[in-house]
């Protein structure tokens, strides 16, 4: 009983830890997202470009085709530590500029 509740409270602590880390990155790169809005990468491996795009873009098929991309390519783990989409800063400009029309 008494080693179970260690294991218990080591894996609380690791929990503890993980977690406040992960929200000392999101403070520290979300600060300029407005609400309503997410932050995603685009770009090649070394000069990635970071880019705020509202929420709303996440029910458009064409969107949905990039994400499905990136689960593809990166799975739901990837260094970035942010939601990286594998295509071309031009394709993508593009891409956001005619949902932005519709």
């Amino acid at each position: 009983m008494g080693i179970r509740l260690m294991g218990l409270a080591q894996a609380k602590q690791k929990l503890r830890r993980s977690l406040s880390a992960r929200i000392r990155m999101i403070s520290a790169t979300g600060v300029d997202v407005p609400k309503g809005h997410f932050a995603v990468y685009v770009g090649e491996l070394s000069s990635k470009k970071r880019f705020v795009i509202p929420i709303s873009y996440l029910n458009h098929p064409l969107f949905q085709d990039l994400l499905n991309l990136a689960e593809e390519e990166f799975g739901y783990d990837h260094p970035m530590g942010g939601l990286t989409i594998p295509c071309s800063e031009e394709y993508f400009i593009c891409l956001t500029s005619s949902l932005n029309c519709s």
